[in-house]
């Protein structure tokens, strides 16, 4: 089984699109995307580390309403 590795942010941004979020949008310090009404505030850096990356998509999954798992994430 895979594990958990650093992700560039392009590469977030698209896995989430996938999954149904709009944007980035340019906020007052951060970009966000939006799913619905709910933000997600993605920071600025070029690679996101693991623990980071798993705070953000654990974050996405409270928003969409289901866990993300490792399997779904790779899958994108």
């Amino acid at each position: 089984m895979s594990r958990w590795t650093p992700c560039k942010r392009r590469e977030f941004i698209r896995r989430l699109r996938v999954l149904g979020f709009d944007g980035p949008y340019s906020g007052a310090r951060h970009q966000f995307l939006v799913f619905k009404d709910n933000r997600l505030t993605i920071p600025s850096n070029e690679e996101y580390s693991v623990p980071q990356l798993k705070m953000m998509i654990r974050e996405a999954g409270s928003i969409l309403g289901h866990e993300i798992s490792l399997k779904e994430w790779a899958s994108l």
